[in-house]
């Protein structure tokens, strides 16, 4: 498992890239397990919250200062361009220093900087999954990066659901592993 972090983040950028640059030319409308996207609208979720990351975090601007800059379709003619572009230029804004310590005022209230990127690195790490499973890819995710995510969703699963963006938890069978318990808390069948 990456050490820090910022490391951890990479490599949740890394494995959604990776699977980003997979897709082939008539994947893009197939179905996904977030049931009302397609690949190309998984795809433009994630690269939408990497470029909310660098105005948030290195110039302090509120959601209301960004308003609906990032609404629609962000990918254009080059959606795995783009992908690699927000996911560098996100990163970057983390890396910077003093970025995890920093108060990023998100839709929900103001957070740390760290909580603002441990929150996308889990995002980032469910969605390769199902982006996995939308271009029939290897959905297997690396151990450490389930444990974090795990880690990360833990406190918080009981209100997913209730908040609208995610289905409701599925019951883990005895002797689930890490990876079917992460998918069964954020409402997959692993």
């Amino acid at each position: 498992m990456p050490d820090t972090l910022l490391e951890q983040h990479a490599e949740a950028l890394r494995l959604f890239g990776a699977r980003v640059r997979a897709v082939r030319d008539g994947q893009w409308d197939a179905p996904t397990p977030c049931t009302q996207w397609s690949v190309r609208d998984l795809v433009n979720h994630v690269t939408g919250e990497q470029l909310w990351i660098p105005p948030m975090v290195t110039e302090g601007r509120t959601v209301e200062e960004i308003g609906d800059a990032f609404s629609g379709d962000v990918l254009g003619e080059d959606p795995v361009g783009v992908w690699e572009r927000a996911a560098a230029a996100a990163h970057a804004a983390f890396a910077a220093p003093g970025a995890l310590d920093r108060t990023v005022r998100l839709s929900y209230g103001p957070a740390r900087g760290r909580a603002y990127c441990a929150e996308q690195t889990a995002d980032c790490i469910v969605h390769a999954w199902d982006l996995a499973r939308g271009i029939g890819g290897d959905d297997r995710l690396p151990a450490g990066l389930v444990e974090f995510a795990l880690q990360e969703v833990l406190p918080y699963a009981d209100g997913l659901a209730a908040s609208g963006m995610f289905a409701a938890p599925l019951d883990v069978p005895a002797g689930a592993d890490a990876q079917t318990r992460l998918l069964a808390l954020v409402g997959r069948q692993g």
